[in-house]
């Protein structure tokens, strides 16, 4: 009964990890969307939102089962807006 209640708790756990990463890069991915579209506006736009989740997505992936996240620089948000 133990080991049943001990997997459960560590599924639970690792339930949460993946909910809370999921919720996370969804953020990322709206911050993105807004500097990129900023940035086809030729309006100034800033990264710290993008990288202010991915910090925190890279320290959720540190405990485990969840991938981390590259920062993100102005340039790769410029190079991206030039390829399109």
């Amino acid at each position: 009964m133990e080991v049943h209640r001990s997997i459960s708790k560590h599924s639970e756990s690792q339930h949460k990890r993946i909910s809370l990463f999921r919720s996370l890069d969804a953020q990322r991915e709206l911050a993105i969307e807004d500097a990129v579209r900023k940035c086809q506006n030729g309006e100034e736009f800033s990264i710290e939102a993008i990288n202010a989740v991915t910090a925190e997505i890279n320290e959720l992936a540190n405990q485990g089962i969840v991938p981390t996240r590259k920062l993100v620089t102005k340039d790769m948000i410029q190079q991206y807006v030039e390829k399109l």
